[in-house]
This record gives C-alpha cells, structure tokens and sequence, in this order.
C-alpha cells in the first residue's frame, strides 16, 4: 500500500474512532485498515495508537503524525481542487464547531448563508459544549469563549462577551437585591457550571479577584436551563451576557451586582496553524469574521473592536491571525475560575 494511502486510512481511525469507522469511509475492508496501521507504524519505527477495548487514541507520536498527514492530505485536495475548480469557489468537507447556544444563535445563521454562498462546500457543523481538540477531533474551525493555552493552533479574535449575574424582577420583588457579592450567601443560587464553578463564583472589586464560596439551590449544565429558572424566579444565576440577551431586552431579567462583574472573556475563531490555509478554511473565515467582530453581543464595554489594529499574521488575505503561543502569558494570568468556558 502507498505512503499516502497509509496516511488516509490513519487520519479516517482518528476521525472515527474506530477501525471499522476507517473501513466503511474509505470503502476497505477492516483487516485491510489494520494492516495498513501495522505497516505504517513498521515504517515509522513507532506506535502512532493506544488502542484499549473502549477508545482509540493517537500517541504523542501519533499527534505529531496526524497534522503532518492533515497537511499533507490538505495540500493535495486543494492543488486537485484549483486544477479544476475556480480559487474562489472551495470544494471539499468543511467541519465547525460551536458551542451549542453560541451557535444556535450567531454561528448557525453564518453557516447557512456560506451554505448557500458556496455550495460545492460540505458542511459537517458540530454543536458542542465540550472543549474541541482541532487536530484530534479532525475539526476544521472552532469556536472557543474562554483564555487560549493551546500552541498548535491558530486564533482570530472575534470579540468577548461578559460574565454577569442575573435575576427575575419576581425573585428581587420577592427576596431583594444583594448590594455585593458577599450577601449571595444569603440568596438562592443557580449555578451554571458552563460558565462558573458550581459552588464558587467568581466577582472583581477595586481591581482584585473576589471568589465568593456559595451553596447553591440548583446546578444545571445547560445555559437555557439556568436562564429559564432564573425566569421562574428560582433564583441567581451567573451567565455570559449573550445567554440572558433577550431575557433581559423582554424585562424578564436584569442585572444585579454590576459593579463587581469580573474581567470580560475573548471569543475566538481557531483552526489548525498552516503555512497556506486552505480555500474552504480561507473563505469561512473571511465570511463570518466581519460580521460577528460587528456583532453588539460581542462587543466589550461599548467599545468596537478595531480590526486593522489587531496583531498577527494573515490568512492569505483574510482576517488577523494571531499563533497562540505569542498569548501563554496572557493565559497564565487566567485562573482556574476563568477556564475556558464551554458555553
């Protein structure tokens, strides 16, 4: 079997997590997909897979492997693709992830108007509130809300959004309004835990971090959940300010303790550092990043982001680029309550 066959049926086990996965997408038969995994690893001189009898995963030798084989394979689908296809209509598979009510609400309706823009695109777009690992999960582009610590990948800057504490005029009718984070104590509490830490969140004032301890009266794992009890009047919840937008433009929800709100958190555009992005990649970002940068609910503090001062390296023409490793320090700064949040 040839070196770039080899290469397929490699980053196929990856993309499906499993042999028979490999083998019904590459049209092989399964013991062909496991001898050709026995063969390139013989050649290579190293395992590339820890398999047990639940999970396939690459080693780190394999990780190293699966982005040079992703290039590889990159490269040859679009030098076929500009043979045949104008450079200004992508082919191929383009595969997004989002978290859930993120991309319900800003990243779906982008995608179905690149869609119908470029339609010899395919589109396999993930909605997740898990953390996605790009090269792993074999994920084109990612959204991610939350600090960057990864150094493989590439980040736009999109924006941020707001960490901000909210309740119903019926449970502030009912139980009043705390002055400071310390009284939540005192409170019914519904914690988020896409957002926060279940029983500790997380204010700032006068410049300082200021952790407060809770018991909270309910924790849910989903943000329209947390939004709806907060609206039932349950109690205060913790949420990014895009998750309560319309709650509180209808009146059914409104800020409370504003002038403790902790710092604001980035959203990002990733997708895998290359020398060339690919037309696919190249053309999806382009699409979407000027108008979620213009979006109001990514906007810190009234402030628009200015686009052309942004640092960093370009995608072929396309937005701002910026390698993640030139933002570790940044990212050290970021405690364990402002982990990257999944909602």
């Amino acid at each position: 079997m040839d070196r770039l066959r080899e290469m397929e049926v490699f980053v196929a086990i990856i993309d499906r997590s499993s042999f028979t996965g490999a083998s019904e997408k590459l049209g092989m038969s399964a013991p062909a997909v496991s001898r050709a995994l026995t063969s390139l690893e013989a050649r290579l001189g190293t395992q590339l897979l820890t398999r047990t009898t639940r999970s396939i995963r690459p080693t780190e030798a394999g990780m190293a492997y699966l982005e040079m084989c992703r290039r590889v394979l990159d490269t040859i689908t679009d030098a076929e693709a500009n043979i045949s296809v104008d450079q200004n209509n992508p082919v191929g598979t383009l595969t997004i992830s989002a978290p859930v009510l993120f991309g319900q609400r800003f990243i779906a309706p982008l995608v179905n108007a690149y869609a119908r823009r470029y339609p010899d695109v395919h589109i396999n777009a993930v909605y997740d509130d898990r953390t996605t690992r790009l090269l792993e999960d074999g994920v084109d582009i990612a959204i991610r809300i939350g600090h960057l610590g990864d150094s493989s990948i590439y980040a736009v800057p999109l924006g941020f959004v707001r960490r901000r504490t909210y309740a119903s005029p019926i449970y502030l009718a009912e139980h009043g309004e705390p002055s400071h984070p310390r009284e939540l104590t005192d409170h019914r509490c519904v914690s988020f835990t896409g957002v926060t830490h279940p029983f500790e969140w997380l204010f700032y004032e006068k410049g300082l971090r200021l952790p407060v301890r809770l018991q909270p009266k309910m924790i849910v794992n989903l943000a329209p959940v947390a939004v709806a009890a907060a609206v039932d009047g349950a109690g205060i919840t913790q949420l990014f300010s895009y998750q309560a937008a319309p709650e509180v433009l209808d009146g059914n929800l409104q800020p409370v303790l504003t002038a403790f709100e902790p710092e604001s958190t980035p959203v990002n555009l990733l997708h895998v550092e290359r020398r060339g992005a690919s037309g696919k990649v190249r053309t999806f970002v382009e699409f979407v990043t000027e108008t979620l940068r213009r979006n109001v609910h990514l906007q810190q503090a009234g402030l628009t982001m200015n686009i052309d001062g942004i640092e960093g390296a370009a995608i072929d023409g396309a937005a701002a680029a910026t390698p993640i490793t030139t933002r570790r320090k940044a990212a050290k700064r970021a405690k364990k309550e402002d982990r990257v949040a999944t909602q």
